[in-house]
Order: C-alpha cells, then structure tokens, then sequence
C-alpha cells in the first residue's frame, strides 16, 4: 500500500522530516504532529482522539479478557499482510480463544529513526483496516523512537480487552479422554510466508500468510451452541506446541492423524526442502478446537461456512493413554512422539 503524504493537513515541520527522527519521540512538537496527522486520523477513535492518559472504557456484561502481545517479525511486509495487520489480528486472536468478544486495542510503537513516515503510515492503515474487519476500536496508543540500528525499523505491542460472555467456559483444562481434536485450516502458511521472503526462496506456487481474525469464527461456535471445550491458535512452535500444551495442562493424551491434518501441497513442498516439520511452523490465522466427539462434525461444518474455516478438519482426539504427550498416526501406519521444539525453529516470525 502506498500512502502520499501530500494530502495530509500538517504543519511545515512534519513535511521536512519523511523519515522518522528522534525528534518524533521527544514529547515535543514532532511527537504531537506525528500523533495528531498520522495516527489519530487513521485509527479514528473517539476515545483516541481525547489525548488523555488514559482511555475510560464503559463495562460490558461478562468477564474481562485481557491479552498482551509484542511483534517483531521481519520483513515488516510479507506475502499476505505486514506487521501492523499481525499486530491487531494476534491479539484479537488471543481474546477469542478464551470466548471473549474482542472489544478495545491498545498499541505502543516503537519506531527506529530513519523508518520512512510512508512506511509507517501504510503499517498503521493495515492496523486500522484489520481492526475494523474484527470489529475492535483501538482506544489507547504510545510512541517512542530509537536509535538508527536499534528498532529494525518499528516493533509494535498492543494489548486486547475483550467480554467473555456468561456461561462461557473455554479452558485447557477441560480437554477429557474422548474428546475430538478440529483443527479450521491448513497449516504452515504464515510461516512458510516468511520463510520464503526472508531466504529469497522461489517456489513453484506462491505462499501468502493466513493472518486473519478468528473471533468470528469463535463467535459462529458458540451461537451454535457448540460446548466449546478449548481453543488455542497454533501461532509459535506451530500444532505441535499447541497441542502440547493442552495436553500438559489438562494431564491427557492426544493422538493426531497426519493424513487427516490439511496442508497445501505447497507448503508441504517447502518444508520437505527445508527439513521442516509443518506442525512446528507457525500459523497467524488457524484455530486448534477441542469438543465432545458428538459435537465434532456439527463444528467442521460450521467452521466450514466461513472462508477463515473453509478447509476444517477433524485431525486427531483426546485420550487417556499417555497424559502430557502428543502421538501422531503417520500414512505408513506407524505412530511417531509430537514434541515441543527446544528452540526456535523461525525467529522473528510475528
């Protein structure tokens, strides 16, 4: 996306610097025109625009979610969105898997000097559009610069506050033996997305990342009734770390089917080349949902009505045989331990 400030109403000053300075985040003039020309109009909140301290949000009924989040990836832009769309649908993401109705973001921006201000207006016009298409106002924002060669360009934080409404009850700890494991799409794409800008890697078809907002998705589950028992978005460490986390807190077991696990055939290309498990890479727009195995088929079919969920599957269940560990059935009939990576097996990957 291309922003031309040349339509933008502000003072001289701001005009001469394109690029950020450190002087943007002194609390002086530049901070207060980068404020007032660039981020208060693109995010255009009321609560925003009262420059207080503080935003004073109005209860809504239920429980308060509250879920924090920092991104650095690199490249700032890749196949499928940039950093500032990931920003918002991250965080939105996490709310949802509690049950919460994503309502407030806030958003702190820490910025290197040099970082072209049409670069940073394109970030913030994606975090708006994306907050917009979930359905959340951001409320409350914070700048500050760096050094050039200290920020990699800007790095954002932004904090959700979402309303778990009553009766809702999603938790690890409610996976039981018996239970099914969905998953709402393929798997790797963000990851992959990454991989192949950042390497400069050609593959035959492209790969875009899945970034997108699930609380839709989410909300869909539970009009339908649908006893929701747990939700996770597989984002670092990918399936395999999310799955193994519930089964960690819960005390189960899981046991996953790879044949029934939905991957693009390009994608899997790629992590054969690259000797990459896909389910360790990471994903920015899927959801792990565990339910009753009577309600398994009636949530596929849901998830199924929406394009988010559009490839949803049944891949796996809940067991009782080896509590805190994650089985996998291979295409050859065989059965294969699914870990945690020990590390990180794409740094800087949102």
């Amino acid at each position: 996306m291309t922003i031309s400030m040349d339509a933008w109403s502000c003072p001289l000053r701001l005009r001469d610097h394109p690029n950020i300075v450190l002087g943007h985040g002194g609390g002086g003039k530049l901070s207060s025109e980068l404020i007032e020309h660039l981020f208060l109009p693109t995010f255009d909140s009321d609560e925003l625009s009262e420059l207080a301290d503080a935003a004073v949000l109005a209860p809504a009924e239920g429980r308060l979610a509250v879920s924090t989040d920092s991104f650095v990836v690199h490249p700032l832009r890749f196949p499928g969105g940039d950093i500032g769309e990931l920003a918002v649908n991250g965080t939105v993401n996490d709310l949802a898997m509690r049950g919460a109705v994503p309502a407030h973001l806030t958003a702190g921006f820490i910025l290197e000097e040099g970082l072209a201000l049409e670069e940073l207006a394109g970030i913030a016009t994606s975090m708006a559009a994306a907050a917009k298409r979930a359905g959340v106002v951001i409320v409350s924002a914070d700048t500050k610069v760096v050094e050039r060669g200290h920020g990699d360009g800007v790095y954002i934080n932004t904090t959700g506050i979402g309303y778990v409404p009553t009766g809702v009850d999603i938790h690890p700890r409610r996976a039981q033996p018996g239970d099914a494991v969905v998953l709402s799409g393929t798997i790797g794409d963000h990851g992959m997305a990454i991989m192949s800008v950042r390497e400069s890697l050609g593959f035959e078809a492209d790969i875009a990342s899945d970034t997108a907002p699930l609380n839709g998705l989410v909300a869909d589950l539970l009009a339908a009734e649908i006893d929701v028992h747990v939700l996770r978005d597989p984002t670092r460490g990918g399936v395999a770390a999310a799955v193994n986390e519930i089964a960690g807190t819960a005390g189960v077991g899981i046991a996953l089917d790879e044949q029934a696990i939905p991957i693009r055939p390009v994608v899997k290309a790629a992590c054969e080349l690259l000797g990459m498990d896909p389910l360790h890479v990471a994903n920015e727009g899927k959801l792990v949902a565990i339910v009753s195995s009577d309600a398994a088929e009636t949530t596929v079919d849901i998830l199924r009505r929406s394009t988010a969920g559009r490839d949803a599957a049944v891949v796996g269940e809940v067991v009782s045989s080896h509590p805190g560990m994650v089985i996998a059935r291979t295409p050859f009939g065989t059965s294969r331990v699914v870990d945690t990576m020990v590390g990180e097996q794409l740094p800087r990957i949102c």
